[in-house]
């Protein structure tokens, strides 16, 4: 085997410094690209670590206010059965006071009527009794029965004359 010439040498030479160069800039290229791999990797692992804390602390939020809900849904139930109870009570109540107050309606409809009656004892008091010794007087008639309502019992003496007055 012959030797190859140089110039056949130099472009092999100058060829395996172009590879070997080109092969350098490749694995400085891998380098930063495995570098730049590795701290998105780390960033990540960092993103998920504060995500999953975030995550975790939003768990133990909504835990907590469900926890909060729950007892005012409680509160507001106890709230409701003792509005439930005091409206059956008041209802009772009610129902208890209804007939006293048509009462009170029919009395306080008879009232005119009642003040009435009531002005005219009060006036027949104010008259007084009749004069017994008057003869000008249409009833004096010499008959000296007093008056009285007829009970059935006209015999016996132990009805009182009719004396006037209120006694409200």
């Amino acid at each position: 085997m012959s030797a190859p010439p140089p110039l056949q040498i130099r472009e092999a030479n100058a060829h395996l410094a172009a590879v070997h160069r080109r092969a350098a800039v490749l694995e400085a290229r891998l380098d930063a690209a495995e570098r730049t791999v590795r701290a998105q990797a780390e960033r990540l692992a960092r993103q998920d670590q504060q995500l999953r804390a975030a995550l975790d602390e939003l768990g133990r939020t909504k835990d907590r206010e469900i926890a909060a809900l729950q007892e005012q849904l409680l509160t507001s139930e106890a709230t409701v059965h003792s509005l439930q109870a005091a409206v059956h009570q008041r209802d009772k109540l009610i129902g208890d006071l209804q007939p006293r107050a048509e009462l009170l309606q029919d009395i306080c409809r008879r009232r005119s009527p009642l003040a009435g009656l009531l002005a005219a004892l009060a006036e027949a008091e104010r008259l007084g009794p009749l004069p017994a010794s008057d003869p000008g007087h249409p009833l004096s008639d010499g008959l000296s029965l007093p008056l009285a309502n007829s009970t059935g019992e006209e015999g016996r003496n132990h009805l009182q004359p009719a004396v006037f007055g209120t006694t409200v």
